[in-house]
């Protein structure tokens, strides 16, 4: 793969190994693409019965256009609901796409809605043990809305969590498709996340009340628009936008805002462009691997989530790219960290935006060879436009050059100056398997720890642990049992406070988990994700209380000081949740799911491992990923 000459030499090599590597499912992906593409309306295709199915609702123009299928017709996919903040703000978001990609030659339907759930909402109930499964779930119902061939492009309406990466992993199944993604942007600030994490200490202390918490909760997600901290909702913003997959300057742009409603029409507009004639552009040639690189060095230089090494390595392979831990820890060691959003830092991602956000981190990062440019966008040829920010002038849409310096230091610092000299995310590996850490939010002198550790199964028992006063000394907390394959990988943020006052009680503390963090395991040194799991009998499963275990981020190092034959020979004496006790809060339902899925570091995906099959070739043509298991 060719690359521009100006790329930093690591980038430009991990590129080309992903492009080395990918090489034989990239080709059949793509050769399935092109010859699923057809020029001109797909639908005409159809035959007379079917076509009149897709139109009986439509009325006047839009019902003639599709009947002589002499217009592009677009999909609306949406994640719209009104019980969630992200989500509530596009109710009108049809309505207004339908009127412009209508000015704009073609006919947009709703094609279909996919499910959203709010980790905020499940954190630590039974619920949120659905939430990654939910990915599926959405990829699989994008596919169904898509499915009907009377469509030419997409737009995909959606913001948070594990939302966008299914949508995008839905699209992907229909890469000869543009695809457009369309965001809701984040809500007004409210309480500085400062205070909101000062009460939920109080709070784990005995020190606050309920109803304290409950005010500072409230004042803290208080409107329409995604949550103000960096965690994966703000994170996918930032990364697809980065991808080329939004239209310059959408991410983060407030809801039920002038500029917010006319840039959601402009979308509408430009999917009818993308959808055919010169400017043809489907998703796959947007995601490629320069631009899934891109993803991932947009991640690393903010300090985002930590999903997104699971949730970039499942988009990626949709796309026929293979894309591993490796590529993340090497690209993490030449990225320097540019941002400061909360939990790494006290600002939030309005502050950000309005310090310079995604175009000032772009042009800073391509001045200094650390992004591609040579990528398609939806918004055309080259990321050099997603310097630019949009604004109204005299009503109308343009995108004009944002100021070449931060306007504030403090959040948004360029290239020569950052906040640490590499990325905020970064590998573990040992005789305990591999792990992810986020350092950005993490002070240097802990991010080291060597410590007794205590072995839990659930959150419940960590709490009552520390309730009782058993953990005021140092300790490495493990809790296990909470990967894929044990109960859907659950978010556990519901540690981070108590975590949080054993440090401040000046004891060394560490996680370390086959669960999930996201972003929120702030200053806590936290190795999550372990990969192999305890439900497959990982290392992890083996740990007893008091076995001393060092987390070493600096050397990217994670160890049990017990003998690995020893640690071979103890028997397991827990076990993840059986199918029978794996039920309640539609938990019964995702059992197939659960029995499928695969490891974190390969996305822990649900439709199975990279293999030719899924892209036509001959199965010996592919070297799969090795998986210790």
């Amino acid at each position: 793969m060719s690359t521009a000459p100006n790329v930093h030499p690591i980038i430009a090599e991990v590129t080309g190994r992903i492009a080395a590597r990918s090489s034989e499912t990239r080709a059949a992906y793509l050769e399935r693409v092109a010859a699923a593409h057809e020029e001109g309306p797909v639908r005409r295709g159809l035959d007379c019965s079917n076509l009149a199915h897709g139109f009986a609702a439509m009325e006047g123009v839009d019902k003639a256009a599709l009947r002589a299928a002499r217009a592009p017709g677009v999909a609306i996919v949406s994640s719209y609901n009104d019980m969630l903040s992200a989500h509530q703000p596009m109710q009108e978001y049809p309505a207004m796409l339908k009127g412009s990609v209508r000015q704009a030659g073609g006919v947009a339907q709703f094609a279909g809605g996919v499910p959203a759930m709010c980790d905020g909402v499940t954190q630590g109930r039974p619920g949120m043990e659905l939430s990654l499964f939910s990915r599926e779930v959405i990829a699989m119902s994008t596919a169904i809305a898509l499915s009907h061939d009377m469509f030419d492009a997409a737009l995909l309406l959606g913001v948070c969590d594990k939302i966008v990466p299914g949508l995008l992993i839905g699209a992907l199944s229909f890469g000869h498709l543009p695809a457009i993604l369309v965001p809701a942007g984040p809500m007004n600030s409210g309480l500085p996340n400062k205070e909101k994490a000062r009460v939920r200490q109080l709070y784990a202390e005995g020190k606050a009340t309920r109803e304290d918490l409950l005010d500072a909760e409230a004042a803290s997600y208080h409107s329409a628009g995604t949550c103000t901290f960096y965690g994966t909702a703000n994170s996918n913003q930032m990364v697809v936008e980065v991808m080329g997959l939004h239209l310059p300057g959408a991410s983060f742009v407030q809801p039920n805002s002038p500029l917010r409603r006319v840039l959601t029409e402009e979308a509408g507009r430009r999917i009818v462009k993308l959808a055919r004639g010169e400017e043809y552009t489907p998703v796959s040639r947007v995601i490629d691997e320069k631009a899934v690189v891109n993803g991932v060095i947009a991640l690393l230089a903010t300090g985002g989530s930590t999903n997104h090494t699971m949730h970039l390595v499942a988009i990626a392979a949709a796309a026929g790219i293979q894309l591993t831990w490796d590529d993340f820890s090497d690209l993490s060691s030449v990225i320097p960290l540019l941002a400061r959003v909360y939990p790494n830092g006290s600002a939030d991602i309005n502050h950000f935006h309005a310090a310079g956000g995604i175009q000032f981190l772009v042009g800073t990062l391509l001045d200094a060879g650390l992004l591609h440019e040579d990528v398609q966008t939806v918004a055309g040829p080259g990321l050099d436009r997603y310097r630019q920010e949009p604004i109204l002038s005299d009503g109308e849409l343009v995108w004009r050059d944002v100021p070449t310096r931060s306007l504030d230091e403090d959040v948004l610092r360029p290239v020569w100056r950052p906040f640490a000299a590499d990325g905020g995310l970064r590998m573990v590996a040992g005789n305990l398997g591999r792990a992810v850490i986020k350092v950005s939010a993490v002070a240097p002198e802990h991010r080291t720890v060597e410590a007794p550790a205590r072995v839990f199964t659930d959150q419940k028992s960590f709490k009552d642990a520390f309730e009782a006063g058993e953990l005021n000394r140092d300790v490495v907390v493990v809790i296990r049992q909470q990967g894929p394959q044990a109960n859907g990988m659950p978010e556990l943020h519901g540690l981070t406070p108590a975590l949080g006052v054993l440090m401040d009680r000046g004891y060394q503390v560490a996680l370390l988990t086959d669960g999930r963090m996201s972003g929120a395991s702030g200053k806590i040194p936290a190795a999550i994700q372990v990969t192999p799991e305890a439900a497959v009998g990982g290392p992890i499963a083996r740990i007893a209380d008091g076995d001393v275990v060092r987390l070493d981020a600096k050397a990217g190092t994670l160890d049990v000081f017990v003998g690995d034959e020893e640690l071979a020979r103890r028997e397991l004496v827990d076990s993840p949740p059986s199918e029978a006790s794996w039920t309640g809060t539609g938990r019964e339902l995702f059992a197939a799911l659960r029995r499928a899925v695969g490891p974190a570091d390969q996305g822990a995906s649900v439709f199975g491992p990279l293999t030719p099959e899924h892209f036509g070739a001959p199965a010996h043509t592919l070297t799969p990923v090795e998986v210790t298991q």
